[in-house]
């Protein structure tokens, strides 16, 4: 495995042919972007865990029937630095840096002060946002890197802290029909208080129609939420939205604030301030768009970790949303490098099992409802939610699937009603071994896999003209594109307009490469 995961990756700076077995449908034309970390060693260096890598760009161009490869580092100011100097020296969650031994004291302290609320990374390693006409590289911190698609040069640096106050964002933004991004960060100790900040980016600037405009500066606050702990925020990586409401899990993975003030000087990282309280309860918090405003009733499930949100819709007065849960923080645990590089079956044996679960909320509480009552009345989901003596609704789940991840769904159906899930088959391993295809009215599932073949996260567009949902080709077909090149573990990924496909890679004595796979709509 330590070749694998801790393997520094080459750049592909020139775009490099693919051999393509099959044929590309003709309508089948954009380039899909991916990140994800690529370097693990600077120098005599290394990175305590997996997600800290420096970020690698890839960018696949699907055109009149063939397919161009290229990749190259995000030149942040982290990779500049750490470069420059041929070590890490700067700190990222997993690890923390440490200034040059010879400086005197007062470059120390100086050090350390700066640390306590921490200048974090902009080593933009898990998304790419697509805002206005302008495509950013996305981490969890309040940086963001702007590239151009198509050569995947990194130009200017954005910091979010100039137009709203978080520390921390997700790298899943949602988009509405007309462009504009729906996001949301935590605000460590703004004014005393430590808030989750929703906040939204117009698809233009106001007030004009001209290219090259950038609609950041018109960042606006939609609604914050208090933190229940001022000092113990939750961890969240996505959030969930429907055509009115927003659906925000207050998880107890959190992040402990005071132990982070002082982790520069403790010689710990970040990451150790984080831990999993199994003994408290996760909050399930509705806001509504129209008023930007939480609904009253106070929502609440188990204790659970959740790094992705699947998709969510209204149906009968309820919310209904779906989740991929963990029973607690393990998988984090386990991508440290020294657990993926060293009794790694082993280790990830003890990690909890990722499962689809979804979730009934109901909108409207009757107050003369019995304790304990259900008060889904929802016949497509067998979801409860019981009324309880303080006016709480205590929510459980259906579990649909078990051992899954990086969900996708088109997009087109996005905080609608839904069918079809696309994902990673994942099973006592965070590695996927197959691709899967979900149906969540017959509860069936479709599956596809390769021998020593690790898919990324699947990707659907579908067929222009599509009317069924899992429509992604118009003519039976089973080509597949087979692209033979060196290419990283792949995060979660944007594709451009105009791309559909299953993207995949296999790492052996020979190199790896990635298949994509184009199936026709199957209805069971």
């Amino acid at each position: 495995m330590e070749m694998i995961f801790g393997r520094n990756k080459k750049e592909q700076l020139e775009p490099v042919s693919a051999r393509v077995t099959g044929t590309i449908p003709a309508w089948l034309q954009g380039t899909l972007l991916r990140n994800g970390p690529g370097m693990h060693t600077v120098g005599d260096s290394k990175y305590n865990h997996w997600f800290d890598g420096l970020a690698l760009l890839h960018s696949f161009s699907i055109r009149d029937g063939e397919v161009f490869y290229r990749s190259k580092y995000l030149q942040s100011d982290t990779y500049c630095a750490n470069i420059e100097a041929n070590k890490i020296v700067v700190s990222e969650f997993g690890t923390m840096a440490y200034p040059d031994p010879c400086k005197n004291i007062f470059s120390k302290a100086f050090s350390y002060l700066s640390h306590t609320i921490p200048d974090f990374t902009d080593n933009c390693l898990i998304n790419i946002m697509k805002c206005g006409d302008d495509f950013y590289a996305t981490t969890e911190t309040n940086y963001i890197r702007k590239i151009n698609p198509q050569t995947l040069e990194t130009l200017e640096k954005v910091d979010y802290r100039k137009y709203v106050a978080v520390n921390l964002a997700t790298s899943h933004p949602h988009y509405d029909a007309a462009g504009n991004v729906l996001n949301m960060g935590t605000s460590i100790v703004d004014k005393g208080r430590t808030k989750y900040v929703i906040f939204k980016i117009p698809a233009t600037a106001p007030g004009t129609k001209k290219k090259g405009k950038s609609p950041l500066k018109h960042m606006e606050v939609f609604c914050s939420i208090p933190a229940r702990s001022l000092l113990s925020p939750s961890y969240y990586h996505s959030f969930g939205v429907t055509e009115n409401y927003v659906i925000f899990l207050e998880q107890p993975f959190k992040l402990d604030i005071l132990k982070m003030a002082t982790a520069y000087v403790r010689g710990v990282s970040w990451a150790s301030c984080m831990s999993f309280h199994g003994e408290d309860k996760t909050y399930i918090h509705i806001i509504d768009q129209r008023t930007r405003k939480p609904v009253p009733t106070k929502f609440y499930t188990d204790p659970m970790v959740v790094f992705h949100h699947v998709n969510a819709y209204e149906e009968d007065g309820c919310v209904l949303f779906d989740v991929v849960a963990y029973e607690d923080s393990s998988l984090y645990q386990l991508f440290y490098l020294a657990n993926l590089n060293q009794n790694f079956e082993e280790n990830c044996k003890m990690t909890s099992m990722p499962t689809l679960r979804r979730f009934a909320v109901p909108l409207h509480v009757d107050k003369n409802a019995e304790v304990g009552s259900n008060l889904i009345k929802v016949a497509s989901t067998r979801a409860t939610a019981l009324k309880e003596k303080d006016s709480h609704v205590y929510c459980q789940p259906e579990v649909l699937y078990e051992g899954l991840e990086l969900p996708r769904i088109n997009y087109a159906h996005n905080g609608k009603p839904y069918r079809y899930v696309f994902a990673a088959e994942v099973q006592w391993s965070p590695i996927p071994t197959k691709i899967l295809k979900y149906d969540i009215l017959t509860k069936s599932s479709l599956t596809w896999g390769e021998e020593c073949c690790w898919p990324a996260e699947p990707l659907f567009v579908p067929t222009p003209g599509a009317k069924d949902e899992d429509d992604a080709f118009q003519k039976p077909s089973r080509d597949h594109v087979v692209l033979a090149h060196h290419i990283s573990h792949c995060q979660p990924g944007m594709v451009m307009p105009g791309v559909s496909s299953f993207g995949s890679w296999r790492e052996d004595n020979q190199g790896s490469k990635v298949i994509l796979i184009y199936t026709e709509n199957s209805n069971y």
